[in-house]
């Protein structure tokens, strides 16, 4: 599991492990991965062109120890200070090493410099405002277009929420170290860092309330049936859903129907009904006991009726789509809520562009409005708790945005809910596997509703 800790963590972490550590041992354990991160982008060392933009502070003096080691392996290292202050004893040993330092702009110590085959960010670290300073934008655009590789976190991103604020650096890699932090994890600032590489510190830290979940802890998770289960002790997932557009029913009974529950009910319009009958003979059709409902995908005006009958069977309910308009004042414990950003939008009275601005703070602020568990669709689905706990889900391609996607996701959701799985568990675990399936699926190309929802079994089956 990645956890994703909060700069005050970190810091208390640090300081922590610094009393017990000769000076200067945790700087050089970033320096030394950070180099090596370098290196490994770049292919080599011997020759390469290394270009340090150092800001104040710590951050800068990781980036310019890591450009000392480089230097001593064969790059002509060059840097440009762009902070109030410098981080001297770096400094020092980026010149003894060979690295040299050169005003911002076309013009180094010794004529022009030029192009370098990478730019290290190391301008402002987990400490810094959002935002970075005019003189610090010139620069980067000066270098449009290189590899960028951001010390700790992209330079100017929020570290704590994941939101972006003003200038920041976009990232085609960043090497963050001891833990992960927020924004390495949670959109739109995780789209900023670019690949993410962790620096294992050695750090003795809390737990949190942001995670990723990985393989194994789906695997951990995930409810597999016993010598002795049979269909209902496995549990069974019903669907009042396509009572006004009925693909999208059959789409979220295509994800229900992916062999993680025991029995599937559809007690959704004859019309539709007839065709379940004709697709999927295994699926009973008709009203029964269940032990969790999926509601409102494809539901139209119907699915404020749909969301009222199935909360009136005081199960676990996954509420999608047209349900989502619905919504009574107060949700019994287990309800899971599935919007994209404008439905969320909505659900809140903001804007379209406010959620996905800040997702991890409207995501908790449906959480705690309905007493539910919010699944926010995206890029990272993120999954939040009335309590604020959170699970970002880091499975999936970009040809997940397809039509029909949340549908099959809603249904998975529910298989789950219905296993057992609590609603938090099972939010996650199905975002897990929607996105896993979608990459099975997609080898690279295109894909369909239908077909995610045909590779989920396989996604289950290699698991670890």
């Amino acid at each position: 599991m990645r956890s994703a800790h909060t700069v005050e963590q970190v810091r208390a972490a640090e300081g922590a492990l610094l009393a017990e550590l000769p000076a200067g041992t945790l700087m050089d354990r970033a320096a030394a991965g950070l180099a090596a991160a370098v290196v490994d982008l770049l292919g080599g060392a011997y020759g390469r062109r290394v270009l340090l933009l150092l800001g104040s502070g710590d951050n800068g003096g990781d980036a310019a120890f890591a450009g000392a080691r480089l230097a001593r392996r064969g790059c002509a290292v060059e840097a440009v200070l762009l902070g109030s202050s410098v981080h001297e004893a770096g400094l020092a040993a980026l010149r003894a090493a060979g690295g040299r330092v050169v005003p911002g702009g076309s013009s180094g110590e010794s004529g022009p410099r030029s192009r370098p085959d990478v730019v290290v960010d190391g301008i402002v670290g987990i400490g810094g405002r959002p935002g970075l300073r005019p003189e610090a934008v010139a620069e980067l655009e000066r270098h449009r277009g290189v590899p960028v590789v951001s010390v700790d976190v992209p330079s100017g991103v929020s570290v704590d929420d994941g939101r972006l604020v003003g200038p920041h650096v976009t990232a085609d890699l960043t090497v963050t170290f001891g833990t992960h932090k927020v924004c390495h994890l949670v959109d739109p600032a995780a789209a900023a860092c670019g690949a993410v590489e962790l620096v294992d510190l050695g750090l003795r830290l809390p737990p949190v309330d942001v995670v990723a979940l990985q393989a194994a802890d789906v695997s951990s998770l995930l409810r597999t049936p016993g010598d002795t289960d049979h269909k209902y002790t496995r549990g069974v997932v019903g669907l009042r859903t396509g009572t006004a557009y009925s693909g999208a029913g059959l789409l979220s009974l295509a994800g229900a129907a992916s062999g993680l529950a025991g029995m599937v009910r559809y007690a959704g319009p004859d019309e539709v009904a007839d065709l379940v009958r004709a697709a999927r003979p295994d699926v009973v059709v008709g009203a029964g006991r269940v032990q969790a409902w999926v509601v409102g995908s494809g539901g139209g005006d119907a699915a404020g009726e749909d969301l009222a009958t199935a909360l009136a069977d005081e199960v676990p309910v996954v509420v999608d789509a047209d349900g989502l308009r619905h919504l009574p004042e107060e949700l019994p414990a287990g309800t899971v809520l599935t919007p994209h950003a404008g439905e969320l939008a909505r659900m809140l009275g903001v804007d379209r562009a406010a959620v996905e601005g800040a997702q991890l703070e409207h995501a908790r602020r449906a959480a705690d409005r309905w007493g539910a568990v919010c699944l926010l669709k995206g890029r990272r689905s993120l999954v939040v708790a009335p309590d604020g706990r959170a699970a970002v889900t880091s499975t999936g391609v970009p040809w997940l945005a397809t039509a029909g996607a949340g549908d099959v996701l809603a249904g998975l959701v529910g298989a789950l809910l219905a296993t057992g799985l609590d609603a938090f568990d099972a939010a996650a675990v199905g975002s897990w596997l929607h996105g896993a399936a979608a990459t099975l699926a997609s080898a690279g190309g295109p894909i369909t509703a239908p077909e995610v929802a045909s590779a989920i079994p396989e996604a289950v089956r290699r698991l670890p």
